[in-house]
């Protein structure tokens, strides 16, 4: 049964993760198609990594569930936006820092 449960779990995360892509997706294909491609870019030149990437290093660290991501640029820096609503309803947006991935701040709405 412990090994089913695992399994299972991991398919969760799997779908949850494609689910994340998707909506990161969307998010792109409604934003400058030059913000668009100055991201992708940046990510093919190794400045920063990943939306997949990043989602694995933050797996857990979030005070709730993934409902929105956009990435954008300030003050040189470029960093992911999450919206997250906790189970309490809580909206949050949290910041995490492109390159290293390490959550930069966590602020709620």
């Amino acid at each position: 049964m412990g090994q089913l449960q695992r399994i299972s779990g991991a398919v969760a995360r799997r779908t949850a993760l494609a689910a994340l892509v998707v909506l990161a997706g969307t998010f792109y294909a409604q934003a400058d198609p030059q913000d668009h491609e100055a991201a992708r870019l940046a990510v093919k030149r190794g400045e920063i990594q990943s939306l997949a990437d990043i989602l694995n290093l933050v797996a857990g660290k979030l005070p709730g569930e993934v409902t929105a991501v956009k990435i954008e640029r300030k003050a040189e820096r470029w960093l992911y936006e999450f919206r997250v609503v906790d189970g309490q309803g809580r909206l949050f947006e949290v910041y995490v820092d492109g390159r290293s991935g390490e959550i930069a701040r966590i602020k709620e709405k």
